[in-house]
Formats: C-alpha cells, sequence, structure tokens
C-alpha cells in the first residue's frame, strides 16, 4: 500500500507550513502513521495536487481543481487549541 500523501499551504510556505508539517508528522507517528508531506504556498495548491490525497491549509486557499481531495483549514497545529480533534480527521481521511 502506498503511503497517504498531504500537501501542507500557508501564505509563504516557510515558517508556518514548516511547522504544520512537521507537527502532523509527530503526532501521526506518535499513532503508528507514516505519510509523505509536501508544503507549498496556498496559491500553488491547484498545480502541487498530484498524487495528493489531503490538504492542510492555514490560510484560504485556491481550492479550484481540487475535486475530491479534502481540504482541512486550520491553525490548530499554531495554537494548540483543537489540534487532537484536527488529528483525528486526518486520520480518518488517510485510513479510507
Amino acid at each position: 500500500m502506498r503511503k497517504k500523501k498531504i500537501l501542507v499551504a500557508c501564505g509563504t510556505a516557510i515558517a508556518t507550513s514548516t511547522v504544520v508539517a512537521r507537527k502532523i508528522s509527530e503526532l501521526l507517528a506518535a499513532k503508528g502513521y507514516s505519510v509523505n508531506i509536501d508544503q507549498c504556498r496556498s496559491a500553488e495548491v491547484p498545480g502541487k495536487l498530484h498524487g495528493v490525497d489531503l490538504i492542510v491549509t492555514t490560510t484560504q486557499a485556491p481550492l479550484n481543481g481540487t475535486g475530491a481531495i479534502p481540504v482541512i483549514q486550520t491553525i490548530s497545529f499554531l495554537t494548540g487549541v483543537g489540534m487532537e480533534a484536527d488529528i483525528e480527521k486526518i486520520i480518518s481521511f488517510i485510513k479510507e
């Protein structure tokens, strides 16, 4: 079975998406899940969708052409508030 791929998007793809991607990776690993995570700027989302199973974004992302790819828009991985609920949402998508 191939690893699921998560695309993490933020405004500039520098600090925020790095923090979020690392936190998602750590939390999923602690629960026994291994995924591939890519990062990009929100504006780049439409061009980065090949093979993506889930999009996690900290800002409004252009979602044209995302089709059936689920999107979670959240800042919980930055604030800590609601993080466990968002990890459970991510797991529900990557388990399918």
